[in-house]
C-alpha cells in the first residue's frame, strides 16, 4: 500500500515537472519565432523574462481549460449526490450511484457510503413493511373469528350449549390477541435501550426445575415422559428474563410433542459456559425452515401454530434474551424426529 502511494506521488511530481517543461519550451519557441529579427535589439535578460512570463501564461491557460472541464465533471458528481440524498429523504431507497471518482478519492468513499446507506435503509423499510403486514394478519385473524361468532350469538334460536361454545371461542381469540400484544410489547422493550437488565448470581438448575414443575399440568395432560438431568450450576444472568426463555422453549416442546412422547432437558457446564438442551420427540422442523425460526412471526408449521394459538414471536423473544446475555441458541431437527434447542450461556457475562 505504501509502495503504491509513493509511486503515485512520484508520478504526480514527474507529471507537474513535465507539464511546466512543455509550457516553457513552447514559450521559448514562440519568443524565438516572433523575436528572431530583433535578437540584436532585445537584451538576453528581457528575452528570458518574456519567455518565463509567457510560459506561466501558457501554463495558466492550460490549467484553466483543464479546471473548467474538471469543475464541470465535479459539479455533475455533486449534483448526482444531492439528487440521491433528496430521493432518500423522500423515502425512495432505490438509489445506486454509478459515479466513481476514484477508489481513494474522498468523493469515491462518499458515493460508496451513500450506496451502502441506501441498501441498508431499503432492507429496513422492507422489514418494516413485512412487520406491519404480519401484525395486521395476526390481528385480523382473531378479529374475524370474534366478529363472526358475535354475529352468530345474535341468533335467538341457538341452544345454551352452542352459545357457551361460541363464547368460549371468542374468549380464546381474545386471549390470543392479548398474548400477541404482550409479546409485541415485550419484544419492543427488549430491543430498546431502556429495558431493565439486572443480572445476578443464582442457581440455574433450580430455575429450570421450577419451570418444569410449573408446566407439569400441560405435559402430564399429554402423558409426556420428562427426562431431566440438571447439573448444579450457578450463573450470573437476569433471572426473570431467562425464565421467559425456558418457559417458551418448554411450552413449544409440549405443544408439538404428541401424546405419549418424551421431552429431554439437560443442563451441563463446560469450562466457562453452561449448556442447556431441550429436546423432544415431536413433529420436527424442516431443514429449510430452521434458519428462519428466530425471525418475527415466522411459522414453520403455520396451520398447527394457528390451531395452537402461536404468533411466531416466542422464539424471537428467546433469541433476543439470549443475545443480551452474550449467549447463543441453535436448533437441530428433522421432520418426524423431534427438535433439540441448545442454549449456550457464559457463566459470567
Amino acid at each position: 500500500m505504501k509502495g503504491k502511494l509513493f509511486l503515485r506521488h512520484a508520478a504526480g511530481i514527474v507529471f507537474v515537472l513535465g507539464f511546466f517543461t512543455v509550457c516553457w519550451s513552447a514559450a521559448y519557441f514562440l519568443t524565438s519565432l516572433y523575436a528572431g529579427g530583433l535578437t540584436n535589439q532585445i537584451p538576453d535578460y528581457v528575452r528570458q523574462l518574456v519567455t518565463v512570463v509567457l510560459g506561466y501564461v501558457l501554463a495558466g491557460m492550460v490549467m484553466a481549460v483543464i479546471g473548467f472541464f474538471a469543475r464541470s465533471k465535479q459539479r455533475a458528481v455533486w449534483q448526482s449526490l444531492y439528487d440521491a440524498l433528496r430521493r432518500i429523504a423522500k423515502g425512495d431507497f432505490n438509489v445506486n450511484l454509478q459515479v466513481k471518482p476514484g477508489e481513494h478519492h474522498p468523493l469515491g468513499q462518499l458515493v460508496e457510503s451513500i450506496n451502502h446507506m441506501a441498501v441498508e435503509l431499503s432492507q429496513m423499510e422492507k422489514m418494516r413493511q413485512e412487520f406491519i403486514s404480519n401484525v395486521s394478519h395476526e390481528i385480523q385473524s382473531p378479529l374475524t373469528s370474534i366478529g363472526g361468532f358475535a354475529r352468530a350469538l345474535q341468533n335467538d334460536r341457538l341452544s345454551r350449549e352452542e352459545r357457551l361454545h361460541y363464547l368460549g371461542i371468542i374468549e380464546t381469540e381474545c386471549q390470543r390477541l392479548s398474548k400477541l400484544s404482550e409479546n409485541l410489547l415485550k419484544l419492543t422493550s427488549l430491543e430498546s435501550d431502556h429495558h431493565p437488565f439486572e443480572p445476578k448470581r443464582y442457581r440455574l438448575d433450580r430455575q429450570l426445575r421450577q419451570v418444569i414443575l410449573a408446566c407439569e399440568p400441560q405435559w402430564v395432560d399429554k402423558a409426556i415422559d420428562m427426562d431431566v438431568s440438571l447439573e448444579e450450576v450457578n450463573v450470573v444472568a437476569d433471572e426473570e428474563l431467562m425464565s421467559q426463555v425456558w418457559v417458551n422453549l418448554l411450552h413449544n416442546s409440549v405443544k408439538f410433542t404428541p401424546n405419549g412422547g418424551s421431552i429431554t432437558i439437560r443442563l451441563e457446564r463446560h469450562g466457562q459456559d453452561v449448556i442447556v438442551c431441550v429436546a423432544d420427540t415431536g413433529i420436527g422442523i424442516a431443514e429449510e425452515d430452521q434458519p428462519h425460526l428466530f425471525e418475527r412471526f415466522y411459522k414453520a408449521d403455520k396451520s398447527r401454530n394457528r390451531s395452537s394459538g402461536g404468533s411466531g414471536l416466542g422464539l424471537s423473544i428467546v433469541k433476543k434474551i439470549v443475545d443480551m446475555h452474550h449467549g447463543t441458541i441453535s436448533v437441530k431437527s428433522k421432520p418426524g424426529e423431534g427438535a433439540a434447542f441448545t442454549v449456550t450461556l457464559p457463566v459470567e457475562p
